[in-house]
C-alpha cells in the first residue's frame, strides 16, 4: 500500500508542477530574465545588504532600480533605435538610393581574375542571378524589420506586462535568494553530490553565457559600429547589432561584416580607409574575443565552442532571444548530467568487483 501511496503522490507532483508550468508560461520570458538577472547581480545585492545593515528589503530594491537604470533603459533605447535605423536602410532600398547589387560589381570588378574565376565558378557573378538573391533578401529583410516594428507597437503592453513580472519577480528572488536556493536544493531527488554538480554547472554556465558571450559580442558589436560611424558608414547601429550576433560564429564572427565593407571601400578608391578598417577589424575587433573571454568566463564552462555556437544558435531558433541563455543551459546541463551518470556506473561497477 505504501507504494501505491508513493506513487499516487509523485502523480500529483507531477500533475500539479505541468498545471503551474502550464499557467506560468506566457511569462516564461521574464521569469527566465528574472532567474538571469538575479544569479549576476546577486553578488552586488549581497554587498549592499552588508553596507546597509542587512536590511534586505533595500538592498534589494536598490539592486533593482541599478539594474534599471544601467541595464534595462540602455537597451530598451537601443532596441528602439535600432528598429527605426532598420527601417530607414529598407526605404532607402526599396527607393533604389541603396544598390547593393551595383556596390557588389564594383567589388567584382577590383577583383584579381583568380578571384573572379572562383565566384564565376560558384555563379556569384552573374547580375540576374545576384540581382533575384539581393530582392529576395531585401525583401525578407523587410518584412523581418516590418514585423518587429509593427510587433514593438502592437505588444507595447505585453513588453510592460512582462518588464513589470521580470522587475517584481526579481526583488523577491534577490530578497529570498538563500532561502529559495536552500529549498530547491532540497526538492531535487538525487544525492547531495549531484545537486551540488548541477546547481553549480547551472549557474556557472549562465554567468559564462551572459558575462563571456553576450559582453563579448556587445563589446565587438560597439566597435564595429565605432569604427563604422567613424568612417561614415551608413546605418553604424544596424551593422554593429549584425555584428554583436555573428561574433558567436568562431574564427570568423564580425568578420563576415567588416570585410566585406573593406573591399568595398579599396575596390571604390577608399584605401586608406579600407586599410584601416581591416587593420582596425583584425587587431582590435578580432583580438577582443580572445583577451577578454578568458577573463570573464576562464575555464569554468568546460564547454567545447563548437557545442556553445550549435547551442546558442539552436536555442535563438527555437526560443528566440531567450533562447540566448537557455541554449547554452541546456547543452551545460546535458552533459553534467550524463557525466553524472557516468561517474555513477563507474561507481557502481567499481563496487561491484571490489576494486
Amino acid at each position: 500500500m505504501r507504494t501505491v501511496e508513493d506513487k499516487a503522490f509523485l502523480l500529483l507532483i507531477v500533475a500539479v508542477s505541468l498545471a503551474f508550468a502550464w499557467i506560468v508560461w506566457p511569462f516564461y520570458g521574464a521569469v527566465l530574465w528574472g532567474i538571469v538577472t538575479t544569479i549576476l547581480f546577486a553578488p552586488l545585492y549581497r554587498r549592499l545588504t552588508k553596507t546597509m545593515g542587512q536590511r534586505r528589503n533595500l538592498a534589494a530594491l536598490s539592486t533593482v532600480v541599478i539594474i534599471v537604470a544601467i541595464v534595462i533603459l540602455p537597451l530598451t533605447l537601443l532596441g528602439v533605435s535600432l528598429v527605426q535605423e532598420a527601417s530607414a536602410v529598407y526605404r532607402r532600398m526599396q527607393a533604389g538610393e541603396l544598390d547593393l547589387a551595383r556596390m557588389f560589381q564594383q567589388m567584382v570588378d577590383a577583383l584579381p581574375a583568380w578571384a573572379t574565376g572562383l565566384l564565376d565558378h560558384f555563379g556569384l557573378v552573374s547580375m540576374v542571378e545576384l540581382q533575384e538573391r539581393v530582392s529576395d533578401s531585401v525583401m525578407k529583410g523587410g518584412q523581418f524589420f516590418a514585423g518587429q516594428a509593427f510587433s514593438i507597437g502592437l505588444n507595447t503592453f505585453d513588453f510592460i506586462a512582462n518588464l513589470f513580472v521580470m522587475l517584481y519577480l526579481l526583488f523577491f528572488l534577490l530578497r529570498d535568494e538563500a532561502a529559495l536556493f536552500v529549498r530547491i536544493k532540497n526538492a531535487i531527488p538525487l544525492r547531495a553530490e549531484q545537486k551540488q554538480a548541477l546547481l553549480l554547472k547551472f549557474t556557472v554556465v549562465i554567468r559564462a553565457t551572459v558575462k563571456g558571450d553576450l559582453l563579448v559580442a556587445l563589446l565587438q558589436g560597439a566597435l564595429g559600429g565605432l569604427i563604422f560611424w567613424i568612417l561614415g558608414i551608413g546605418a553604424p547601429l544596424l551593422w554593429a547589432v549584425v555584428m554583436a550576433f555573428l561574433s558567436l560564429l568562431p574564427m570568423v564572427g564580425a568578420g563576415l561584416v567588416w570585410l566585406p565593407v573593406a573591399i568595398y571601400l579599396l575596390a571604390t578608391g577608399a584605401l586608406w580607409q579600407g586599410v584601416g578598417l581591416i587593420a582596425y577589424g583584425t587587431l582590435v575587433i578580432g583580438l577582443v574575443d580572445n583577451f577578454l573571454r578568458p577573463i570573464l568566463v576562464g575555464k569554468d564552462t568546460k564547454m567545447p565552442g563548437y557545442l556553445v555556437l550549435i547551442s546558442t544558435l539552436g536555442g535563438l531558433a527555437s526560443f528566440g532571444l531567450n533562447g540566448f541563455v537557455l541554449g547554452p543551459v541546456i547543452a551545460a546541463m546535458f552533459i553534467a548530467a550524463w557525466d553524472i551518470f557516468s561517474a555513477s556506473r563507474l561507481e557502481a561497477i567499481d563496487d561491484s568487483t571490489g576494486c
